[in-house]
């Protein structure tokens, strides 16, 4: 199979993305990085431009300033300017509140049809993504619902009927920082944290999630 990375730079996306292309007869075909005005996208960029080199993989930047402004204007904690992002800790990293907080406006649905043009375009066959069960407790866009609706989407929008696969879907944060170690990556290979510090925090939800255990 051909694909299309959705990559964050963040551990999820990581290890979806090195899943699918450890695979015999896969090829990642371009690694997508999504520039809305995140507060993290330049550490965030730098980790995904570094991964894709990895896997000798074209990388791309797309802007998307109008996401950004949707997300200032609903409030998303993602972007400066709504006030900070919510902390949790260890043993509640986050809630409905918390991915309330940081919800940008149909963030994923954008990004997979974005990804789906550029695999129609290339003549790849699915978009690679790193959702999880962990974070779909609380953000539907992560769900194998999501997953199985934007395949059938995609499959009435593209001429070549792109797929949307992700090879973590299932598991839980524990499981893929596992994956990741067996796949040879470490903490310095990704930027997972909500804000742009010279180091993650280490308190938002998506540190928390995505410590290294």
């Amino acid at each position: 199979m051909i694909g299309i990375a959705l990559l964050s730079g963040g551990l999820d996306s990581a290890v979806a993305a090195a899943l699918f292309a450890r695979e015999p007869g896969n090829q990642l075909a371009l690694c997508l990085f999504f520039d809305y005005g995140q507060r993290a996208r330049e550490p965030e960029a730098a980790a995904s431009r570094a991964l894709a080199a990895r896997w000798v993989a074209p990388w791309r930047n797309v802007e998307l300033p109008w996401l950004g402004a949707l997300a200032r204007r609903s409030g998303s904690r993602l972007v400066e300017g709504t006030g900070p992002v919510p902390h949790g800790t260890p043993a509640r990293p986050g809630d409905s509140a918390s991915a309330s907080a940081v919800w940008v406006p149909a963030r994923n649905a954008v990004f997979v049809a974005a990804a789906a043009a550029h695999a129609e375009s290339l003549g790849a066959d699915c978009v690679v993504a790193g959702f999880n069960r962990e974070e779909a407790a609380t953000f539907p866009d992560n769900s194998p619902a999501f997953v199985a609706a934007a395949t059938t989407f995609l499959g009435h929008g593209t001429r070549n009927g792109v797929a949307v696969v992700s090879g973590t879907l299932q598991w839980d944060k524990r499981q893929i920082v596992t994956a990741a170690r067996e796949l040879g990556l470490g903490p310095a290979d990704f930027w997972s944290c909500y804000e742009a510090g010279p180091e993650p925090c280490g308190r938002c939800e998506s540190c928390l999630r995505s410590r290294w255990q």
